[in-house]
This record gives structure tokens, C-alpha cells and sequence, in this order.
């Protein structure tokens, strides 16, 4: 609602799914490889680590990720009976969870995008990062949402949940985003990729988009034509169309 001084406020209530059991860090070097070392001793599925701070966070392909007090530095360990295959798709459920928590955490007119593979932007900048890793028969989904602060000088737009207009505390996000977690796992579980794919195309590039994709020197430039079965980013491009498996999505250079 509104309040009397023009300001947004929400009141958010959510219950953390029974299958998650919260660890609790001030400082910790990387909640990922938190979650990895409890792994390989056995930790149960549903285990979080939860840092207040991260000394050595990181992002996709061992980048750095930004991670002072004020934000939510998250890893989740999942023990689930699915083909190494079928992993992946994980990083789509997930984005879907932390935009559903961003969205909760700001005002009504403000939702949450995607952008391939796992990006969640709000007007353009981005608000959060998703990191999957594998420890043996474990998966570690790592999340990193900026609710106060956001990295200086990284070369893309940036945002976070105040800066948007949102009112939150990092616990408040941690919980809603647990919950949503446990509902797109459920219905990843029972119903498979296919509703997880059509949620995301519902918050992803519209079709038609002119985006540059791939990794290194030799990206592939064309027009959106929706995410393949298997997640896989499609491009319509002069040579027809192509599949794009891995690397960074940005709009064509002119």
C-alpha cells in the first residue's frame, strides 16, 4: 500500500517450505563453497547457507561477485533423482523464484524481466545472479540478490530493491524466495521443464528481439525465437536458425 507520506509499504508474510534447513553466517567466504563442503560430509537435501557477507563470492565463470553487508547471499543444496541432463533447467526455475521475490518486494507496477540464461533485471538493471554448481550427486544453487547495494564500475546497469522502491529486509527476501523456490520445484518435479519454460517466456525477451550471443570472439547476432526444450537460447539469424547453449546475451553492437 501507499502510505501517507507517498512511500510504498509492504507487509510480506511467507513459510519457508519444511525441506529447507537455514545455516546462518555473519562472514563466510563463499556461500556456494559452504554448501559444497557440507555436501561431500552428507548434508541433507534442503540445506541453505546464508552469509551476511561474502569475502570471496563469485559469479558465473569464477567472476566476482560484489557481496557487502545489505544483500542476500544465498546457496540451497538440492539432492534430487534427475539426469545430469536435466540440471540445467535449474537456473531457469530459479530465476523465475527470485523474480517472483523481487516482484514481491516492490511496488506493484515495477516486475521483474529475464534475460537468457538466468538474469533478473528490473528497468533494465540488473538486481541478482544465479550460480549452479554440481558436488558429487548434490546440486548448489547459489543466489545473490542486491537489496541495498549494488557493484560499482562492472560495465552493465545495475539496480537493487530500494534503489527500485522497494521496502525489504534481506531475511524477508530470503524467505519469500525459499518459498517460491519450493513451488517451482514442485512443479518441476511433477510436470517437468515445459511450465518452467513458459514462465519464463513470459518474463523473457520478447520474440523478435535483436540480441548477440555466445561466448569469446565469435558471438552470433540475431532475433529471439524462444528458449528450445532444453532451455537452449534460439536465434533466427541470416543462415537460419541456431542454437545457443552457453555464454553472455546483449544487444547487437551498431
Amino acid at each position: 500500500m501507499v502510505g501517507g507520506n507517498g512511500r510504498y509499504s509492504l507487509t510480506i508474510r511467507a513459510t519457508i517450505p519444511f525441506m529447507f534447513t537455514i545455516q546462518r553466517h555473519e562472514t563466510i567466504g563463499s556461500t556456494n563453497d559452504e554448501a559444497r563442503r557440507l555436501a561431500l560430509l552428507g548434508a541433507a537435501h534442503g540445506t541453505v547457507v546464508h552469509a551476511d557477507e561474502q569475502t570471496a563470492g563469485r559469479g558465473r565463470r569464477e567472476r566476482a561477485w560484489f557481496s557487502p553487508p545489505g544483500n542476500l547471499y544465498m546457496s540451497v543444496l538440492l539432492r534430487l533423482d534427475a539426469p545430469l541432463r536435466r540440471l540445467s533447467e535449474l537456473s531457469f526455475l530459479t530465476a523465475l523464484a527470485v523474480a517472483d521475490t523481487v516482484d514481491a518486494l516492490l511496488p506493484k507496477h515495477t516486475r521483474a524481466t529475464l534475460k537468457w540464461p538466468n538474469d533478473v533485471l528490473v528497468n533494465g538493471g540488473k538486481i541478482a545472479g544465479i550460480l549452479l554448481e554440481q558436488a558429487d550427486n548434490a546440486t548448489i544453487i547459489g543466489t545473490g540478490v542486491n537489496v541495498l547495494q549494488a557493484p560499482p564500475n562492472v560495465g552493465y546497469q545495475t539496480t537493487t530493491v530500494v534503489a527500485s522502491g522497494g521496502i525489504a529486509s534481506v531475511e524477508e527476501a530470503r524467505d519469500i524466495l525459499l518459498e517460491r523456490l519450493g513451488v517451482h520445484l514442485a512443479v518441476w518435479q511433477e510436470k517437468g521443464f515445459a511450465p518452467i519454460r513458459e514462465a519464463w517466456m513470459v518474463r523473457g525477451h520478447p520474440l523478435g528481439t535483436s540480441l548477440r550471443a555466445g561466448i569469446g570472439s565469435n558471438p552470433i547476432e540475431g532475433r529471439f525465437a524462444g528458449l528450445d526444450d532444453d532451455g537452449a537460447l534460439l536465434l533466427d539469424t541470416d543462415d537460419g536458425r541456431k542454437r545457443v547453449i552457453a555464454g553472455d546475451v546483449g544487444t547487437p553492437l551498431v
